[in-house]
């Protein structure tokens, strides 16, 4: 059995996946592929990110998509990987579109339009700078849950990413006021991160609702892969669970912790990690140490 692994957004870089782009035709194709369904110029973006668009929520996402979707399909060409028909997927937020359109859940096209649909969305779902995120370091999501119930305040959590690393959304001025309470009570790092919105919060409601309109009019394949989804934290093979699952993630909270102990229970230890950066193998650790974690961002992975 595999498991495949793909990252979410803040994972994107200047200049990703150019080498894969530079030495195979099939990850060339892949950019074009996706470039002819998105009409967006996805390569510029990522090789000279000029206005700082790689960093902008409409972009970012279809970005590391096709990144992904370029390395991935670079390994099955090179036979790097072994996709058998009991084989998991699962991905971060935008990640888990990646495992759907890997595992062919999904179709590459309708996975390109529905990601571009989604990044515009939550770019757009609130005003500028009145919503935002920080990752709070130290402290496991059940810790931090209570002491946001118990003080009233009004924040949510986002990610619950690792034991020791959640994510929390909110006004820009809750969250700056939680500053200095979340620090006096056992948190050992509040980091504001550099995000356009309170994603997988109750902000992105209305968005959710209109994505899922969009949603209706595609259909997922039959298959044996299994997917672990955000939302419920539970591996299935049920079309009907996964577009579920999918329709109610982007305003709810992402359930890394719980998917990757769900994995953990299935008793296989070897995790492949496809996409740029490195940061699922980071926290995969952090949640269990009884897994094998291979990453390819680069050619120099492939060995």
């Amino acid at each position: 059995m595999s498991i495949f692994v793909f990252p979410g957004q803040g994972s994107q870089f200047l200049g990703m996946t150019s080498d894969f782009q530079d030495n195979f035709e099939i990850a060339k194709t892949t950019f074009e592929e996706i470039e002819s369904y998105t009409s967006m110029n996805i390569r510029k973006i990522i090789l000279e990110n000029e206005n700082n668009l790689l960093n902008i929520t409409n972009f970012t996402q279809i970005c590391i998509f096709a990144a992904s979707i370029a390395i991935f399909r670079t390994l099955e060409q090179e036979k790097k990987i072994d996709i058998q028909e009991d084989s998991i997927f699962l991905g971060h937020s935008l990640g888990e579109y990646t495992a759907l359109a890997c595992s062919k859940k999904m179709n590459l096209k309708d996975a390109s339009l529905i990601l571009k649909k989604r990044g515009q969305l939550m770019n757009d779902a609130v005003k500028p700078n009145t919503t935002g995120m920080a990752a709070l370091l130290g402290c496991d999501s059940n810790f931090i849950e209570s002491l946001i119930v118990d003080n009233n305040l009004n924040l949510q959590i986002a990610n619950d990413n690792s034991p020791i690393q959640v994510v929390i959304s909110g006004s820009i001025e809750e969250i700056q006021k939680s500053n200095n309470f979340f620090l006096k009570n056992n948190v050992k790092k509040f980091i504001i991160l550099n995000v356009s919105s309170a994603f997988h919060s109750t902000y992105m409601i209305e968005a959710q609702m209109e994505l899922n309109d969009y949603l209706n009019n595609f259909n997922l394949s039959n298959n044996n892969f299994r997917i672990i989804s955000n939302y419920s934290a539970k591996i299935s093979n049920d079309n009907i669970d996964i577009l579920n699952s999918l329709k109610n993630q982007m305003a709810n909270k992402v359930r890394w912790t719980e998917s990757i102990q769900t994995l953990e229970k299935i008793g296989k230890k070897d995790i492949i990690e496809i996409g740029p950066g490195k940061v699922l193998s980071g926290l995969i650790k952090r949640i269990s140490k009884n897994f094998d974690i291979k990453s390819y961002e680069k050619i120099s992975d492939l060995g």
